[in-house]
């Protein structure tokens, strides 16, 4: 799949987010009531009382798609984001967070003479040893995104228009996925969306089922997620439902790979084997190396090979940003 009358390869739209990353014990979200795994949404009293618990590791520009966005544009793709930051330090930093990985971003800074003076959302993301993330995040500006935020010209330039599934909470954020799928097919491009958590998918179920089935090119998922959309706790009774309502999809599966549907047919992609050290932002890699693979004309067996380096890369270190050139982990 390449497009050469576009000016970019993937126009990400998501939840532009600051990630506070901590490493926890397991008693820790226990005593927070914290479901292990889970994405929470937080007010800013509770963001700012974890926040004071924990040590942070790191503190970096985030958001599920906006870390996708930063790794596709390490494979080499064009890359375009759409997301809404306050006009404060948080906000200043993740624009030049993003634009520093080379991605466009040209969306402006919250309007605080129509918006509450909502600061930049900010995502607390607290790491078992055992690798597994579970995140508390205050969305602030983020609510804000609505169909206006769709730029027009964006999302004719770019071969493939990618969602994220959290942003899907505020109902004109689904106003605005809508508006950008149609945009995006009266242009002739594809839309990909990711459905980002399971907890997500059961608050809006039947919206999401609907824009699965009308509105998108490309759908990616883990295990959790196609499950929870479907109501199963089989995985292949999800991606049977999976091949009936969409085309193409790329489900992962932890350590059992992913597989990859596309017209009825399925292709199994292997594991890379490493040393689990944090999940975070494993599916967003994931979709970023398969984009990027999709759209430079690699073969679906290819794209899944790219996907999958991604995400061992990023699981293996703390993070959802790379640490290591990932052409180089490919052996280009």
């Amino acid at each position: 799949m390449t497009v050469s009358d576009v000016k970019y390869d993937i126009l990400g739209i998501g939840n532009a987010i600051t990630d506070i990353l901590a490493r926890v014990e397991p008693a820790f979200l226990q005593k927070q009531g914290l479901t292990p795994g889970s994405m929470t949404l937080i007010d800013a009293d509770r963001a700012n009382t974890l926040q004071a618990l924990l040590a942070p590791e790191q503190i970096m520009g985030g958001g599920s798609v906006a870390n996708s966005c930063v790794v596709a544009a390490q494979f080499g793709a064009r890359v375009a984001y759409l997301g809404k930051v306050a006009r404060d330090d948080a906000g200043k930093q993740f624009t030049e967070d993003m634009r520093g990985n080379g991605i466009t971003f040209p969306s402006a800074p919250l309007n605080t003479q129509v918006f509450d003076n909502l600061p930049t959302a900010r995502c607390i993301v607290m790491v078992t040893p055992d690798g597994q993330r579970t995140m508390a995040t205050y969305l602030g500006a983020c609510t804000c995104f609505t169909p206006e935020d769709v730029l027009p010209d964006m999302i004719a330039d770019s071969s493939i228009v990618y969602l994220e599934g959290y942003l899907f909470d505020p109902p004109h954020a689904q106003e605005a996925f809508r508006r950008a799928a149609a945009l995006a097919h009266a242009a002739g491009r594809k839309v990909a969306l990711s459905l980002s958590d399971p907890f997500c998918v059961g608050r809006h179920r039947q919206a999401f089922l609907d824009l699965v089935k009308g509105h998108v090119d490309i759908l990616f998922a883990n295990e959790d997620e196609i499950c929870a959309l479907y109501e199963t706790e089989n995985f292949d009774i999800a991606a049977r439902h999976t091949a009936q309502d969409t085309t193409f999809a790329a489900l992962t599966r932890s350590g059992l790979g992913s597989v990859v549907l596309h017209d009825g047919q399925m292709t199994k992609v292997a594991p890379v084997p490493t040393q689990v050290v944090d999940t975070t932002g494993a599916g967003d890699a994931y979709a970023a190396g398969f984009m990027a693979g999709l759209t430079s004309g690699r073969t679906l067996p290819e794209c899944g090979r790219l996907a999958s380096v991604a995400a061992s890369e990023i699981i293996s270190h703390y993070g959802a940003r790379p640490l290591s050139n990932l052409w180089e982990e490919m052996g280009f």
